[in-house]
């Protein structure tokens, strides 16, 4: 395909991410319509389906598209700095990233059962095991290099990871009507408890997070990928 063509394509797919992104947050998932998204990205219905088959396929392309900028995100300061891969630095990103995007803190926290509903879809399945192979990648890479607590099990490691990440989303809403929890705070709180579960009690020596960081970095490059791929399809390149 030209690049022009592909150019042509990306530009087209994201005003109609946009057009949906813009009304994901304030709508129930299944009062979405594609006849409205047509009509704010002034393009024709069939334009839309042309990207992608279904509204469901639409919806997850909107959180894909998030996902991989906030994954860029924190690719470039693991590329600044390489002390960025500790696991509850990492996490500590990650959470405050989807936090402040409103597409991924609307599915995160304030419409899980959409969230649910995504699960399913085939292209949701594929994205779950890339997620799996980066998070692999990245528990090997601080465990060769001893940025994990010496006798842990990766698999373990990354359970407890993502149960402890998910109740700091799902709490949010829960938080009491006081001024100490602000977001930074809760991030801090995320970082703290991981920090404490899964890595060394001495910090380890900053040259260990730079020799672990290309492989790391590697792996989320590779997910970042493949959550542009979800999203923009045949214009992703």
């Amino acid at each position: 395909m030209a690049r022009t063509q592909r150019a042509d394509l990306r530009e087209r797919a994201d005003a109609i991410l946009d057009a949906a992104a813009g009304l994901m947050p304030t709508i129930d998932p299944r009062e979405l319509r594609i006849e409205e998204v047509a009509r704010r990205a002034g393009v024709g219905k069939g334009t839309v389906y042309l990207h992608w088959a279904s509204r469901d396929a639409l919806m997850l392309a909107v959180g894909a598209r998030e996902a991989a900028a906030m994954l860029a995100t924190v690719i470039a300061a693991m590329r600044d700095d390489p002390t960025e891969v500790a696991l509850h630095r990492y996490l500590r990103r990650h959470f405050l990233e989807a936090m402040r995007r409103p597409i991924l803190h609307s599915l995160f926290v304030t419409d899980r059962p959409r969230l649910g509903a995504l699960a399913a879809h085939p292209a949701r399945t594929a994205l779950a095991k890339s997620k799996l192979l980066a998070a692999q990648d990245h528990l090997a890479a601080l465990r060769e290099h001893r940025l994990l607590r010496s006798g842990l099990d990766p698999v373990d490691v990354d359970f407890g990871t993502q149960a402890i990440a998910y109740g700091f989303f799902a709490a949010t809403p829960l938080l009491p009507d006081d001024a100490r929890f602000t977001l930074d705070h809760q991030a801090d709180q995320l970082a703290d408890v991981i920090r404490r579960s899964f890595e060394p009690v001495r910090p380890p020596a900053p040259e260990r997070y730079a020799a672990a960081a290309p492989r790391v970095i590697t792996a989320f490059e590779r997910l970042r990928n493949e959550f542009r791929r979800t999203a923009y399809g045949n214009a992703a390149d």
